[in-house]
């Protein structure tokens, strides 16, 4: 990757990270809200992991291997912004250098969209365990759920390769202050001297690409098994189909509602903090959020972790008697 040009002819080497822009108190506040949530995050996701990958009967449900794996993504995700906002938060200078700068903008845009991908796997997944029961063992198979994930992680990575590639070869004229705590593309755009070229056309086609596709399947799969839902006889059938449907729905809409309000709508003039606070929201919040929204009421993951508990129970006792 080229390091950018200033418009003198010097080499840009580093960019500046506002971040949040508060007092000292302020910072140190946020510092620990965002380690304490950082830390729950990355418990929650990795229990689920575990229970997934100890627990025989989940091990084997299509559903659960696409969970798991979406918790690993939901790991990597916040540690690709959260460590860093977290240093920041210890230091004043915010200082990031244009290699590193444009490395967490690549990794972080790519496991965004690797999520929109998995969104809609699990969408697929639901559809096909509620519209097509009779086919789904055979369609979603483990093996058929691998393929599915590796097919995500791919695409999430090589899908806005090209953008981040166009924006690391443009000129950039200072002051090299980035108005966020990481690299995203609007403000790293803001500091690019003009004529910019077909480069934010191409970064809005990608983006709008990627969330219409992915929205539209998302909306049509849920369709389906809400108008098949609803048209069972049996209520105890509906209200579970419902009750897990209604979960996926709200980690759907939290998540693109995020990302529409940040990167489709129209920017305004004094739109900064907005920005941050709702990068902040799908960055920090909504991983946090995630684990708990899809095993809240779960009655599959609670009776996991309760023969997770007794199996341990049992190996402490055996081994207090020896």
């Amino acid at each position: 990757m080229e390091l950018g040009l200033l418009i003198n002819g010097t080499t840009v080497k580093e960019f500046i990270l506002l971040g949040f822009g508060v007092a000292q108190q302020a910072r140190f506040l946020l510092l620990i809200f965002f380690a304490v949530l950082y830390m729950l995050t990355l418990a929650e996701n990795i229990t689920i992991i575990t229970l997934v990958v100890l627990d025989t009967h989940l091990s084997r449900l299509p559903m659960y291997i696409l969970l798991s794996n979406f918790s690993w993504l939901e790991i990597c995700y916040v540690s690709a912004t959260v460590p860093r906002m977290l240093f920041d938060l210890t230091s004043p200078q915010g200082i990031i250098s244009f290699h590193v700068c444009f490395l967490q903008f690549y990794v972080f845009f790519s496991l965004g969209t690797t999520e929109c991908f998995f969104l809609s796997a699990m969408a697929l997944d639901r559809y096909m365990a509620i519209c097509h029961p009779l086919r789904y063992p055979q369609i979603m198979s483990p093996d058929s759920c691998y393929i599915l994930v590796a097919a995500c992680w791919i695409l999430g990575f090589l899908w806005y390769l090209i953008p981040v590639i166009l924006i690391s070869r443009l000129s950039f004229c200072g002051p090299q202050i980035i108005n966020h705590f990481l690299c995203d593309p609007v403000p790293i755009l803001s500091l690019a001297c003009p004529p910019l070229g077909i480069v934010p056309s191409v970064c809005k086609v990608f983006m709008n690409a990627l969330v219409f596709c992915n929205v539209l399947f998302v909306s049509l799969s849920y369709g389906a098994v809400i108008l098949t839902v609803t048209k069972r006889s049996f209520q105890g059938s509906f209200k579970k189909s419902f009750s897990t449907i209604s979960f996926h729905l709200l980690v759907v809409t939290l998540f693109y509602g995020s990302v529409a309000g940040m990167y489709l709508a129209p920017v305004g003039e004094n739109s900064s903090a907005v920005t941050k606070v709702v990068t902040v929201f799908y960055t920090a919040v909504t991983p946090f959020l995630n684990p708990m929204i899809y095993c809240l009421r779960n009655d599959q993951v609670k009776e996991a972790l309760g023969r997770l508990w007794k199996r341990r129970g049992k190996f402490l006792r055996s081994k207090a008697t020896k």
